[in-house]
Formats: C-alpha cells, sequence, structure tokens
C-alpha cells in the first residue's frame, strides 16, 4: 500500500514539475515577442503620447518693479508708462503724467506651461521675458500677473522674486554681459486658479500617437500590445494612431491599461534620412542610409591674393625725384589636381559611407554638396532634408 501510495505521489509530483517548465517555456516565449532585448529597443512610453494627456500654454502682460535703475526708458505714449499709470489708478492713487517717471520699472511678458490633470490651488515655474528697453531685470519683483490660455480664460496668476542668471557690468571703456539679463525665472511663481477637465476614467479607449510617426512602428505596438492583453484589442489606423480597446471591468480602466503598456519594449523603426544644417554644416544621418555604387571625386581651386607695399626711393644724391611706396600684388593659383576618382560600392553601411567621404579629406561643407549631388544622380536611397 505504501509503495502505491509513493508511486502515485511521484507521477504527481512529475505532472506538476512538467506543467511547471511548461509554463516558464511558454512565459519566457512571450517575453521574447514582447520585449525584445535587441539595443534599439525603446519602451512604448518614450515613443508615444496619449491623446488628450497634454499641456497647455499660458501667457501673460505684467510689470517688475524694485529695479536698479535698469528698467524702461519711460517716455511720452510708451506702453510701459501707460501700464503704471493704469495700476496706480486701480490701487486709488491719481497721477499725472509727470509723475510718472521712473527707471526702476520694466514691461515683461510672462509665459508657462499648464501641465496636464494640474489642480486648483499647485504651483507652476514661469519664465519672465523684458518686453521693453530694460537693461536688466536683476533684482526686480513680478507684481501680480494673470496668466491666459488660448481661450483668452485665467488659469493661473503669477507674482514673485525674479531669478535672473546672467548680469551686465560697464564702465568707462568696457562693457561685460554674461547670459541674458533680460529674462528670468520664478521657480514656483505661478498659482494655478482654474483646472482643465480631462476625465480618463470613463474612457472606453486608449489612442496612442507616435512622435515619430511611422507605418512599421505603429504595427509593432499593435502586436505587442495584442501579444500581452491575449487578444486583439488593439489596431494601428494610420502611422502615427493606435488605438487600443479597454477591456469591460479591467482592473484601474484606462489608467490601469496605459500602466501595463506604457512598459513594453519595441524596436522603432525609421526612414532613411539625412539632415543637413546649411548655416552650422552640421550632418546628421539615420542608420538606414544606403548608397548605390558610385565614384566621387572633390577637387578645391584656391586663389591667394597678397598685397604689400615696398618704399620707392631715388638713389643716393640724386636732384629729383621723391621717396613714396608702391603697391606690390602676389597672386597664387592652387589647384588639387592630385585628386582622384573615389568609388564607393553600392549598399555601403552608413559607417561605411562616412569613412569613405573622409578618405577624400573633405570637411563637412564639401560634404553637404557631395551628398546633394550624390542624391541627384540617383545613388543615395535617402531623403535630404535641408534645415
Amino acid at each position: 500500500m505504501n509503495t502505491m501510495t509513493s508511486l502515485a505521489n511521484a507521477r504527481n509530483c512529475g505532472q506538476l514539475i512538467r506543467s511547471f517548465v511548461s509554463m516558464i517555456a511558454i512565459t519566457l516565449a512571450l517575453l521574447a515577442i514582447m520585449m525584445p532585448t535587441a539595443s534599439g529597443s525603446s519602451r512604448i512610453k518614450d515613443i508615444v503620447e496619449i491623446q488628450g494627456v497634454r499641456e497647455n500654454l499660458l501667457i501673460g502682460y505684467g510689470l517688475v518693479v524694485g529695479l536698479n535703475g535698469t528698467g524702461d526708458s519711460i517716455s511720452d505714449g510708451h506702453f510701459t508708462k501707460e501700464s503704471l499709470q493704469s495700476m496706480l489708478n486701480r490701487m486709488g492713487i491719481k497721477t499725472t503724467d509727470a509723475a510718472v517717471d521712473s527707471d526702476n520699472v520694466a514691461a515683461v511678458m510672462v509665459t508657462a506651461v499648464l501641465p496636464p490633470f494640474s489642480r486648483q490651488g499647485s504651483r507652476i515655474d514661469v519664465t519672465v521675458s523684458a518686453l521693453g528697453d530694460s537693461e536688466s531685470l536683476l533684482g526686480g519683483t513680478l507684481l501680480v500677473t494673470p496668466l491666459l490660455g488660448a481661450d483668452g480664460e485665467v488659469y493661473a496668476v503669477s507674482q514673485g522674486q525674479l531669478a535672473v542668471g546672467g548680469f551686465t557690468a560697464a564702465g568707462a571703456a568696457e562693457t561685460i554681459t554674461k547670459g541674458v539679463p533680460t529674462s528670468a525665472r520664478i521657480a514656483n511663481g505661478a498659482i494655478i486658479e482654474r483646472e482643465l477637465i480631462f476625465d480618463m476614467s470613463s474612457l472606453t479607449k486608449v489612442t496612442l500617437n507616435l512622435r515619430n510617426p511611422d507605418f512599421t512602428t505603429a504595427r509593432r505596438i499593435s502586436q505587442a500590445v495584442n501579444a500581452f492583453m491575449g487578444s486583439s484589442l488593439s489596431d494601428a489606423v494610420d502611422l502615427s494612431t493606435v488605438i487600443i480597446q479597454v477591456p469591460e471591468g479591467y482592473g484601474g480602466g484606462a489608467v490601469g491599461l496605459i500602466t501595463d503598456i506604457e512598459q513594453l519594449r519595441i524596436e522603432p523603426d525609421q526612414l532613411a534620412k539625412v539632415i543637413i544644417d546649411e548655416q552650422s554644416g552640421i550632418i546628421v544621418m539615420g542608420d538606414n542610409v544606403r548608397i548605390s555604387k558610385v565614384a566621387i571625386a572633390q577637387g578645391n581651386l584656391t586663389i591667394r591674393i597678397t598685397e604689400a607695399q615696398q618704399v620707392s626711393q631715388p638713389g643716393p644724391f640724386s636732384e629729383v625725384g621723391t621717396t613714396t611706396t608702391v603697391n606690390r600684388t602676389d597672386i597664387e593659383v592652387e589647384q588639387d589636381e592630385d585628386r582622384q576618382l573615389t568609388v564607393v560600392d553600392g549598399g555601403v553601411t552608413l559607417q561605411e559611407l562616412v569613412n569613405g567621404l573622409n578618405a577624400l579629406g573633405i570637411g563637412p561643407r564639401d560634404m553637404i554638396t557631395i551628398l546633394q549631388a550624390v542624391k541627384a544622380a540617383g545613388a543615395l536611397q535617402a531623403d535630404i532634408e535641408v534645415m
């Protein structure tokens, strides 16, 4: 009897072990699908934005007082003077044009960003920028300034001491300026007075907007979410939009769904693109840039003109002639005739392309011209975007 019981227990233990091993294998397979270990993988939360979860811009016009003679130069008809008079009148102080003459006041624009789901009474940072001809806002205090949204409603009120990161020091013969003394910040300088209501608990679907729209990336996100949920709840609508249905009775609703899926990792795809900044000579190439077989030659023509003045004077004991200066011009022409054609094989990678161009001994400016010429020849398999 004991022997039969032991055999039965052994069989049960073997079944449990096999079941446990099977569960581990399935879990590892799902993790391999949902969370690829490629170095280029990114979390979903880092490459998408949740539709409806957004910031809002605020702006206001105010006055800064307490400046040490570095404020606006108030003159007749100046907006700073009119603003100061209007403020004093609201406070019951009647002034005349002649009485309002101070260089310790500056008109400023106040800007801020209203974060999503900000609640009434919470604080946000503000940026203060001079609007007139003020030289510095150092030591100033911003008076109560309403901050308006795009709809014209007041969403926050700002006031406080300015923190200026720059300064200006001037002497009789020299002036030193560090940073931008006409711009300042006030940490937690605005109090939110109005909330933007957005109820996520009642959402039946969540819309993801890709920061870098791409069909392949959108489909990979949809596949990763469906694999995690175990059903087809996600669909890539277009290259920038993925819609996810919130299952009935899902724990936490839309917020819980977003929390669960935003940690999933996928490998974003990207277009083959070359970004060129003509002004600074900066070139940025994507990893998928490819080039067909092409021959490239680059040569420079340099003309150097040197001007020099030489003294011409008559001979010793000469009775005629005067000492004078004569211009001498030296012109040199240099042409890189030793530059030969360099063949770049087809289907090369980004690193090989850069190495091939660097082998020609050219700088960023010439490289921009070469890339544009290669694109015009149809050999560059990428888009060129000039900033």
